[in-house]
């Protein structure tokens, strides 16, 4: 079942790496490797949502999700989003942004480099918005319960989360975009170019939470429709197409953040399309696993550590306004989060299998 369900991911695995090594040696294949680990370990919730919703739906749109969702997955955000954002922040078409990649590597490193604090800013203030959405929710499930307690309960304060992404933008603004050229005004340009970039960034996360919530509401409506009147078949293809439409927004959501967090690891946009797309392969194998095997629910902290890593992505974007960080400990600052929350849903799995197991033989005792 996983060799078949995944076949295509370890094809694309084994081509990217390949490429990667061509394309810049084994520190490429290095960073491409970093960046295929960091796009699956912050998209395992979006596959965890992606299969709950897939599994309610018909065999012929499940295909259309895992065929033509996949290519705008894929090719789209993972691979075209990053051309988009390089030719909006550097001013140039895409056909530039990538013949420059490709042939003028300097000049287009150098147009990245000054462009970087815009891309921090609004990827920052995105990441940031997912992680105080989730961490101020109120959840049955905690992992690390001394800080999700106490946040949750601030989280029922309205637009907190919001208030505190500005309230970043704005120290941001006037530290580290304040300090990181001191020549002439340039300073002033600069928090002026974050403050901006932050605020599209925040805006950005509120559509799409939008439109999101939008489908969700309107899915909502049709099952309740459909519930109410099951021989109106028309209603249950209209229901499917909100719900084909969900996903795709909610993908599209989840996919900013490898994007935007990948432009912490590196600014090669070569190096940044192989490594996002195999990530992306690995989700859509993931998602139909899920699908098939019916198990989500088996490692419950693993959507916290996605998110912590999320929130950690957000801080070194900030900060790497004006300081440089080591892309590999960016990196690894995910997977350690990733791989700690399932060590960690490992332990509970086997407690909980533990008392059961107890409860059981204490019942045994008492009959007999």
């Amino acid at each position: 079942m996983m060799l078949k369900t995944f076949r295509w991911a370890f094809a694309v695995t084994a081509l990217g790496l390949a490429a990667g090594v061509l394309y810049g040696g084994w520190t490429a294949f290095g960073i491409v490797a970093i960046l295929a680990v960091l796009e699956i370990s912050l998209s395992f919730d979006n596959a965890v949502v992606n299969a709950g919703i897939l599994k309610k739906m018909s065999a012929f749109w499940q295909r259309i999700f895992l065929t033509v969702g996949v290519l705008i997955a894929v090719f789209g955000m993972r691979l075209l989003f990053p051309v988009v954002i390089v030719a909006v922040t550097a001013k140039l078409n895409p056909y530039d942004a990538v013949h420059l990649a490709l042939t003028e590597k300097n000049r287009y490193e150098q147009l990245v480099t000054d462009a970087h604090p815009a891309i921090a800013a609004f990827g920052g203030m995105f990441l940031l918005m997912i992680f105080l959405d989730f961490i101020f929710e109120d959840r049955d499930i905690q992992w690390l319960g001394w800080i999700e307690r106490p946040l949750a309960k601030l989280g029922k304060v309205d637009m907190l989360s919001v208030c505190i992404a500005l309230i970043v933008l704005l120290i941001t603004s006037f530290t580290f975009a304040a300090h990181a050229h001191q020549h002439g005004g340039a300073h002033a340009d600069k928090a002026q170019t974050v403050l901006v970039s932050g605020i599209a960034g925040l805006i950005t996360y509120l559509v799409v939470g939008g439109l999101s919530g939008y489908f969700e509401n309107r899915l909502e409506d049709e099952e309740e429709r459909e519930q109410s009147n099951p021989s109106a078949g028309t209603l249950v293809g209209r229901a499917a197409f909100f719900m084909f439409l969900y996903l795709e927004v909610l993908d599209a959501s989840f996919s900013f953040d490898g994007v935007i967090g990948a432009f912490a690891i590196t600014n090669d946009i070569v190096l940044m399309a192989l490594g996002l797309g195999i990530g992306a392969m690995y989700v859509r194998s993931l998602t139909v696993y899920l699908v098939r095997q019916g198990t989500l629910d088996d490692y419950v902290y693993l959507e916290h550590g996605a998110h912590y890593a999320i929130g950690a992505l957000a801080v070194i974007l900030m900060v790497t306004i004006q300081y440089q960080i080591n892309e590999v400990v960016t990196g690894l600052i995910g997977v350690i989060l990733i791989a700690w929350s399932f060590w960690s849903s490992v332990r509970r799995n086997r407690a909980l299998a533990a008392a059961e197991g107890e409860t059981e033989r204490a019942d045994s005792v008492s009959v007999r």
